[in-house]
């Protein structure tokens, strides 16, 4: 009997190559170790907001966060880091075209929205400070430990990503400058868009359950 036909007897006959997946195993071992990464940060931000849900629920009195903070300044941020995703793509594209001017000039606008990000959290910390509506010893609402460190903590959490994610897509920049990452090196340029596009999605999720939901 024939390979095929044992193959067929057991009932494994061979994908015909026009229905083969193109991309299966194509993946880089970097790309996975970076999904591997994604995961396990994705626990560690879900664990965060349940015990903010948990707290937060558990608080009949618990205060309206529309009250304390900037919505509308907020919701600002949250748009400017959507587009901080677009140009993300873009600069791929253009990198797998080996287009560097291009390259250099999308991620520059990646980075840009990444650092005006977290300029406006900053700001809003210390807006939060000086006006005293939200410190850590609880002045001026109740339950605010609760409240301000939950919010501190995960907001502060994921700025700590914004500026991973800064700072690494400058080392980035810098190598396209250099004249890396473009044409088939652009896989690296993949890695690091899917760490930024993880920040703004998880960012949308924070700003959801910590800012809108009364």
């Amino acid at each position: 009997m024939t390979t095929a036909a044992a193959e067929h007897a057991h009932g494994h006959a061979p994908v015909p190559a026009e229905e083969a997946d193109p991309h299966f195993g194509a993946a880089s071992t970097g790309k996975i170790a970076m999904w591997i990464f994604l995961v396990s940060d994705a626990l560690s931000f879900s664990g965060l907001l349940l015990g903010y849900g948990i707290l937060r629920g558990g608080t009949p009195d618990w205060p309206d966060p529309t009250r304390y903070l900037g919505i509308n300044f907020t919701a600002g941020m949250t748009f400017l880091l959507i587009c901080s995703s677009v140009t993300m793509v873009m600069a791929i594209a253009a990198a797998a075209e080996k287009n560097k001017a291009q390259t250099l000039l999308f991620l520059g606008l990646t980075i840009l929205g990444g650092a005006l990000f977290l300029s406006g959290q900053a700001y809003e910390y210390t807006h939060l400070y000086h006006e005293k509506h939200m410190t850590l010893s609880g002045a001026g609402i109740a339950d605010a430990p609760q409240f301000a460190t939950t919010f501190f903590v995960i907001t502060g959490f994921h700025g700590l990503h914004v500026l991973s994610g800064v700072v690494y897509l400058s080392v980035m920049f810098l190598g396209v400058v250099r004249g890396r990452h473009l044409g088939a090196s652009s896989g690296g340029l993949e890695i690091a868009g899917l760490f930024w596009h993880f920040v703004d999605l998880v960012w949308i999720l924070v700003f959801t359950f910590v800012y809108l939901i009364t």
